[in-house]
Order: structure tokens, then sequence, then C-alpha cells
């Protein structure tokens, strides 16, 4: 379910069936490396997206947890594991992060949920049909990261 009037409408009557939640960890830099983090934000959110169609029932997908790159991730994780207790209030076992930026693997320590660390591929150069296919191989494989996950339980 995504972050839509009408899918938190279907979460809310169907709440004690969504047990997963999807937070993509999005950081956005205005200077040189503004391409690279347009190209990530839209890798991860291609990948997010698709995720949650493949688990249409069980998982949340949040809105994106967007923070400057130029900030350390030791001082957004405050403000992350704030989400994630929250979610944990309301009845989500499971959270996992996307992102492409590594520095974040530093703070996995500090979260209950998963961090999931993927390179951010160059979408920009590819054509459509590639993209796709590039996509739903990678999700291919995450989906057996989070159905292990579940099994572990």
């Amino acid at each position: 379910m995504k972050w839509s009037a009408e899918d938190i409408r279907s979460y809310s009557s169907a709440k004690e069936y969504v047990d997963t939640a999807i937070i993509p960890l999005i950081g956005v830099d205005f200077g040189d490396g503004i391409a690279q983090s347009a190209s990530s934000t839209e890798y991860i959110g291609l990948l997010a997206a698709q995720l949650e169609r493949q688990f249409t029932g069980r998982i949340l997908l949040l809105p994106s947890f967007t923070y400057l790159k130029e900030e350390a991730p030791a001082s957004s994780a405050g403000r992350l594991n704030r989400w994630e207790e929250k979610l944990a209030d309301e009845g989500i076992r499971h959270v996992f992060f996307l992102t492409s930026d590594q520095s974040w693997r530093e703070e996995e320590r500090n979260f209950n949920g998963s961090l999931i660390w993927l390179p951010a591929l160059p979408l920009a150069n590819m054509e459509e049909k590639q993209k796709t296919l590039l996509i739903n191989d990678q999700v291919k494989q995450l989906m057996q990261l989070f159905t292990a996950k579940w099994r572990a339980e």
C-alpha cells in the first residue's frame, strides 16, 4: 500500500495484515553531487514502488525520509529512530530502509529495522525497457530477502 489517500483507507481497514514498512532514504545534494543525488532518488523510488506492487496488502510504502547529503547520517538517525518507534507502536513489525547512500551503513546497528544498501545505477542513460528489466531483476532478489526476514520470525 502506498502513502496515498485511497491506499491509506484500505490500510486502515486491513491494518492487521500489514506488518511491514519500506522507508526510502533519500539524500539531497544541491552542489556537485546533484546529478548523482537525482539518479539515486529515481533508482530507490523505482525499487520501492515495485516492491510495494509485489507485496500489496502486506507492505506500507512510506514517504521518503529525505535529508541533506551534507548532514551526517548520525544527525538524521534520531529522527529516523522516531519513525521506527512510531511504526512499532502501530503494529509494524518489520521496517526496511532502502538507500544508495553507503554512509547509512555506519548507522545500521542503531536501528531495529533492516538497512538495504544498493549502489545507485545510472538509469538516465538507459532505455525504458532496460530500466524495467534491471529494476525487476533487482526486485526479485530483494523479494527473497523480505520473505527470508518474514520466515525468521
